[in-house]
């Protein structure tokens, strides 16, 4: 084995040893991060220093791109060293791809990131809205009836009110005036 590194040229040896250590810190962070062991790049301490251990989406300067970069750098020098004769644009085609792989996994992280949206359900977000009675709603707030409104594109059954002088029946169409504690206040269309 190092007989036959020992006989490569210079700069496809420097290609593998980056090749290599990189492959390798890749697939420890990927090891990590499937097992959960946290996701930044510095460590905790315990002092108030200005080290940014936050889940940010994206840092420029951090551990896990310089991997990325070295991972297409290197492995696009490899693949390329025989093919292309002039190892100065082998070298710039390398840092170019090395570019393109920290570019493609800021997409993939922003794509992620997009799936842990905050889709909780608020109820301040009916009012000025418009729903279904599901359950007769009685006259001046006499009791409760149910309203089926769509918020953000899920469906809620909710309790509701109404102070109008006649009671809303099953199948009317009703506006969110506004909410009081966990029902709305509504009034037919």
């Amino acid at each position: 084995m190092f007989e036959l590194y020992s006989q490569l040229d210079p700069f496809l040896k420097a290609y593998w040893v980056i090749a290599v250590f990189s492959s390798l810190v890749f697939v420890t962070q990927t090891i990590m991060t499937l097992i959960g062991s946290g996701s930044s790049d510095m460590p905790d301490a315990d002092f108030d220093g200005n080290l940014d251990s936050s889940d940010a989406p994206f840092q420029l300067f951090s551990l896990r791109n310089l991997t990325h970069f070295l991972l297409g750098f290197s492995w696009t020098g490899i693949s390329f060293y025989n093919v292309i004769a002039n190892k100065i644009l082998l070298g710039f085609i390398s840092f170019l791809v090395g570019i393109f792989f920290i570019l493609l996994f800021f997409i993939i992280i922003k794509q992620l990131m997009k799936l842990s949206e905050n889709n909780s359900f608020k109820i301040e977000e009916t009012v000025g809205k418009t729903g279904e009675v599901y359950l007769t709603i009685p006259a001046k707030a006499q009791g409760k009836g149910k309203v089926l409104l769509s918020v953000r594109g899920v469906v809620h059954e909710l309790n509701a009110i109404t102070y109008m002088d006649e009671k809303i029946e099953t199948g009317a169409i009703v506006k969110v005036d506004k909410t009081e504690d966990t029902f709305i206040v509504v009034s037919r269309i």
